[in-house]
C-alpha cells in the first residue's frame, strides 16, 4: 500500500468516526509535531503524516499541523521534554523511549510478557488504562492519546544461536528500557547504540545481537548480513503502542470540537497502522528468508529465564514506585482475566487452522 493509498483509507475511516462534521468556525490553530521515527521508517513516519492530515480534515484546516523528523527540531529521545516545555506543541513517539525520567512511562509502550495489541486496545479504552497513563503524563505536563501500535514483534537478530539459558551470559545486546534490565538480570550485557551504528555493531562483533521492530522495517537494515538468526517470539514486546503528546496548556486551550478532532484522529492512526503492518510482515519475512535468514525459536528454557528475570526486575520497581506498581496491577489483572478468552478463541481457531491445512 502507497502512502497515497494510506492517507485516503484513512480519510474514510475518519469521517466515518467523526460524522458530522466537527469543523468550526474558530480561530486558525498552527502547531509543530516532530516524531521520534526516521521516514525511512515508512509506516511509523507516514502514520504520523496521516495523523497531520487527519486532524486538517476533520477541521476543515482551522487545525493544521507541521510534521518534522527526529532531529530536525528536536532529538528523537528529546520530544518529551519539548513538548511539556511547550517547544513544541506535539509528538508522535514511544513512551518507552523516556524509561529512564520514570519507568512507569513503559506502560504506555509495553513491557516483557505482558499484553497482545488487541489486549492493549481494550485496556487502554475501556478498563482505565487511559486515565492512569494520562495522569503519569500529565506530570510531564503532556496530554496523551494511543495513536498506533506495531503489533507483536520479533525477537531480535543474533550472530550467534541461542540455544541454552547460559548462550545469554555475556551476550552483547543492543536493548534499552525494561527489556534492558530483564537482559541484564538474565546475565546479558545491553548496549544503547543508535540505529545508524547498529549495522558497522554488528558487523565488528561490538554487539552479538539488537532487537528491533518487525520484518517490514528490519529488512531495511540489512542486519541479515551479518546476523543471521532472527528470533521469535517478540517477549520484550508482545505489542507496543505508539502515542501522540501534546503540551498539556495548548490541549486544555483547545476547543470539545478540536480535542475530539485529535483523539479521532489518533484513533484513526491506531488502526491504520497494525493494519499496515499485518498487511506488509508476511512478505517482508519471505524476503527476509530468502536473503538467508535462519528463523529460530527461543527455547522454554530460555523464555523461562527471562519470564522470571521480568517478574523480578518489575517487583523490584513497584516496590520503589507507586505509579509503575498501579500500573503494572492494572495491566496484569486485565491480561489475566482476558488471557483465557483469547486462548479459547483465537488460539484455539489458529491450531485450529493448522492442523487442518496441514492434513
Amino acid at each position: 500500500m502507497d502512502r497515497r493509498k494510506l492517507l485516503k483509507m484513512g480519510t474514510v475511516g475518519a469521517a466515518a468516526l467523526a460524522a458530522p462534521s466537527i469543523a468550526n468556525a474558530e480561530a486558525k490553530v498552527r502547531w509543530r509535531m516532530a516524531t521520534s521515527f526516521p521516514k525511512n521508517l515508512g509506516i511509523l513516519y507516514e502514520t504520523a503524516e496521516l495523523f497531520a492530515s487527519q486532524v486538517a480534515e476533520l477541521t476543515s484546516g482551522e487545525v493544521e499541523i507541521e510534521l518534522y523528523g527526529p532531529g530536525e527540531l528536536v532529538g528523537a529521545t528529546q520530544v518529551l521534554d519539548a513538548v511539556g516545555n511547550d517547544t513544541i506543541e506535539l509528538t508522535q513517539t514511544a513512551s518507552t523511549y523516556f524509561y529512564g525520567l520514570n519507568p512507569a512511562l513503559a506502560f504506555g509502550s509495553t513491557v516483557p510478557f505482558m499484553m497482545t495489541s488487541r489486549q492493549q486496545n481494550a485496556w487502554y479504552y475501556y478498563r482505565g488504562g487511559r486515565e492512569l497513563l494520562q495522569d503519569l503524563h500529565a506530570q510531564f505536563n503532556v496530554h496523551t492519546m494511543l495513536s498506533g501500535n506495531t503489533g507483536t514483534q520479533m525477537g531480535g537478530w543474533y550472530r550467534k544461536e541461542i540455544e541454552t539459558p547460559d548462550d545469554l551470559k555475556g551476550l552483547k545486546v543492543r536493548v534499552a528500557g525494561l527489556a534492558g534490565e530483564v537482559f541484564a538480570k538474565a546475565g546479558a550485557t545491553p548496549q544503547q547504540i543508535p540505529g545508524t551504528d547498529i549495522y558497522p555493531a554488528l558487523e565488528r562483533g561490538t554487539i552479538d545481537g539488537m532487537e528491533y521492530i518487525g520484518p517490514f522495517d528490519d529488512e531495511k537494515l540489512g542486519i541479515v548480513k551479518v546476523a543471521p538468526y532472527y528470533y521469535y517470539p517478540g517477549w520484550h514486546e508482545g505489542a507496543a503502542m505508539i502515542m501522540t503528546y501534546v503540551n498539556l496548556d495548548r490541549w486544555n486551550g483547545l476547543s470539545a470540537p478540536h480535542q475530539q478532532a485529535l483523539e479521532t484522529a489518533a484513533s484513526t492512526c491506531n488502526l491504520m497502522m497494525q493494519a499496515r503492518f499485518d498487511a506488509e510482515n508476511p512478505a517482508a519475512l519471505e524476503r527476509l528468508l530468502a536473503s538467508g535468514a535462519q528463523l529460530r525459536a527461543f527455547s522454554p528454557e530460555v523464555l523461562g529465564v527471562l519470564y522470571n528475570a521480568t517478574q523480578e526486575v518489575m517487583a523490584d520497581l513497584a516496590d520503589s514506585n507507586e505509579t509503575f506498581a498501579a500500573l503494572l496491577k492494572s495491566q496484569q489483572e486485565f491480561r489475566d482475566s482476558s488471557y483465557s478468552y483469547h486462548q479459547l478463541a483465537e488460539f484455539s481457531f489458529d491450531l485450529a487452522m493448522l492442523r487442518t491445512r496441514q492434513q
